[in-house]
């Protein structure tokens, strides 16, 4: 018996229905496959939340202020926003990384500083980074999925914050997938219509300005210093074989990044959520992907991998500790 007929009579020989828990079963296979082993586990749980400023921010394409960026991150550190309170329920442990925020962080205060630059350039005048700049960024991200799997993490996922980075992950899903750029502008912080309108057109500069050959050229055009830094966190998560969770849009289009550049990341890759963010689903349906949650989240951070994360807790109790047909004494059809 091969060992993906294993793993699924295993899941099947549970006391219950065949299918009746649906996606856990989904679940429980796909953390079955990666770790090769009839007894999967989830071990030290992280998310890395990467933080960087836009240059596109100063062309209006967000209703917020740019200092709000170092403003959150400062509420990461002391504990208050979403993705802490829903971390600390979970008891995932949590990183904040200074990837390019436009802000002099005191020390001490546990922020990651790994900024590469105060934010990307104003990409409607030039490309976001240099490729070399984007690579650089790549292999920082690479480098903190190391050291997390070197203290015994298996199960990683990311988030970001920036203001205006919904921007720059319109234009990736775009040029990565040719899906018209109309259908990839949202609503971002919270644009009314003519404000999305607004953000379109300027959008719609930048898209006719370049057309990069290649997925890291493209990254760098478009792309902002989280965001090549998260891609290069899913490249390394993938290679070291851990499970990846990916969050709502804007961490979603490293995902999308990332496929371009590697096509087999999607064999390791859960995606936590259907965002409300416009575009989200269609990046996911791009990379043949299914969610595991659709609560209408936009709020990033993470918080939608630290929402997923006991769900694929509870695909791997039913799988390893529920009673079998025969352990049970119950007797089945088939």
């Amino acid at each position: 018996m091969n060992f993906e007929i294993a793993l699924l009579h295993k899941i099947d020989s549970r006391t219950k229905p065949l299918g009746s828990l649906g996606k856990l079963e989904d679940i429980a296979f796909k953390i079955g496959k990666i770790q090769q082993t009839l007894t999967p586990e989830l071990r030290n749980p992280a998310i890395l939340v990467f933080a960087a400023d836009h240059g596109i921010t100063d062309e209006g394409v967000s209703p917020c202020p740019k200092e709000i960026t170092h403003q959150m991150v400062m509420n990461f550190v002391h504990g208050g926003a979403g993705i802490n309170v829903f971390a600390h329920q979970h008891d995932i442990r949590l990183r904040i990384i200074d990837a390019g925020v436009d802000h002099d962080f005191p020390a001490g205060l546990g922020i990651v500083d790994a900024k590469l630059a105060r934010g990307t350039h104003n990409m409607l005048h030039q490309p976001a980074m240099t490729v070399e700049t984007c690579r650089k960024a790549m292999e920082k991200g690479a480098e903190f999925v190391k050291q997390e799997f070197e203290n015994g993490c298996n199960v990683i996922g990311f988030g970001e914050m920036g203001i205006g980075n919904t921007s720059p992950a319109s234009l990736l899903l775009h040029k990565f997938t040719g899906i018209p750029l109309e259908d990839c502008v949202g609503r971002g912080a919270g644009h009314d219509e003519a404000g999305v309108r607004r953000k379109y057109g300027i959008l719609k500069q930048v898209a006719e300005k370049y057309n990069p050959d290649t997925p890291l050229e493209t990254l760098a055009t478009f792309g902002g210093l989280e965001i090549a830094m998260m891609c290069g966190a899913v490249l390394e998560a993938k290679r070291l074989n851990m499970i990846i969770l990916a969050d709502g849009f804007i961490a979603t289009s490293a995902f999308l990044a990332a496929y371009e550049m590697q096509r087999d990341i999607t064999d390791n890759v859960i995606f936590s959520h259907a965002s409300n963010e416009r575009g989200h689903k269609a990046m996911v349906e791009y990379m043949n992907g299914n969610a595991v949650l659709s609560l209408d989240l936009r709020l990033g951070e993470g918080t939608g991998v630290a929402l997923a994360y006991p769900i694929l807790q509870s695909a791997l109790v039913f799988l390893n500790e529920m009673a079998s047909f025969d352990e049970a004494g119950v007797h089945h059809a088939g």
